[in-house]
């Protein structure tokens, strides 16, 4: 196999499985976005606490890598219900900065709390397929990454059955685009919009315990929220399509830079493209331009 064309395909794959987790902490990010027009910039720390959860479970409680990512995405999710229910609700009807400084505040205080409880160093736990690569020729996979891409595929399909063929899903979608007429006909707004933010919640703590084993446990996880911000700029902000596309392409522009371009490139590219996009293309690859000339 041709030399060029193995670094190539490995960094794509790499790429692809990255962005993968990126695009499911972009997917969370648009569902509360869309049904609640809160930016949630504690999506990221809501990560962080399903890595730190999974870690507690398989390292010191001896649980199954499986039933720990289960029972993770579970708690996670209702953390995610009841920081809706008892706090983001109290600013209904607010200007959308104060959910942005609201869920600021929330991120610093999650973080501070498992700074105190875990401590600053970084960690990590196994998982069956740790180490574990399939050969294709002269291109070794990693089980992990190939595991990362099946669950980001396997919420991609839920998430678009539930959102079109079940009541709850469908009373979301109406919600999220009027919520005073979705009251009107009959749709419990507030445990709709509750249900959204542990949805979110979910694939927020999915994607930290997959990411986990390929970084570390460590309380900078957050900053995946600022790749998912990025991602959600370049596929276009709002839109669920967006938010997956965009997530692999930062995933893959970061692998390339990493390679071909000077050192420290990978770390800074997605802001990069951020800022490009938000110059040249505002909407986004998919998104719809609203803007206004003035």
């Amino acid at each position: 196999m041709n030399e060029y064309f193995l670094v190539w395909a490995q960094l794509a794959i790499n790429g692809i499985a990255v962005g993968a987790i990126y695009a499911m902490v972009a997917i969370g990010i648009v569902l509360i976005y869309k049904a609640t027009e809160v930016l949630n910039f504690a999506h990221g720390d809501l990560l962080t606490v399903g890595a730190f959860t999974a870690w507690g479970m398989i390292t010191v409680f001896e649980f199954s890598f499986l039933s720990a990512m289960v029972l993770t995405v579970v708690l996670v999710a209702m953390l995610a219900f009841a920081l809706d229910t008892w706090i983001i609700r109290r600013i209904a009807g607010q200007p959308q900065f104060a959910g942005v400084m609201l869920t600021i505040a929330l991120a610093f205080m999650i973080r501070g709390l498992i700074s105190m409880l875990m401590g600053p160093e970084s960690r990590n736990y196994p998982t069956p397929w740790t180490g574990l690569t399939l050969h294709w020729g002269s291109l070794a996979i990693a089980q992990l990454h190939l595991l990362i891409l099946v669950c980001a595929l396997g919420v991609t399909l839920i998430l678009y059955y539930f959102f079109k063929f079940t009541r709850l899903g469908i009373a979301m979608q109406a919600g999220s685009q009027n919520q005073l007429a979705a009251y009107l006909n009959g749709i419990a707004v507030k445990r709709v919009n509750a249900m959204v933010w542990a949805l979110a919640g979910a694939t927020a703590a999915l994607a930290g315990v997959l990411l986990a084993p390929i970084t570390l446990v460590d309380i900078s996880l957050w900053f995946v929220t600022l790749k998912a911000l990025a991602a959600l700029v370049l596929g276009g902000f709002g839109s669920m399509p967006g938010a997956i596309v965009g997530g692999i392409l930062i995933g893959l522009i970061e692998q390339f830079a990493g390679v071909y371009m000077p050192d420290g490139s990978k770390d800074i590219i997605a802001y990069l493209v951020l800022i490009v996009v938000l110059m040249i293309r505002p909407q986004g690859l998919l998104g719809e331009a609203h803007g206004r000339r003035v």
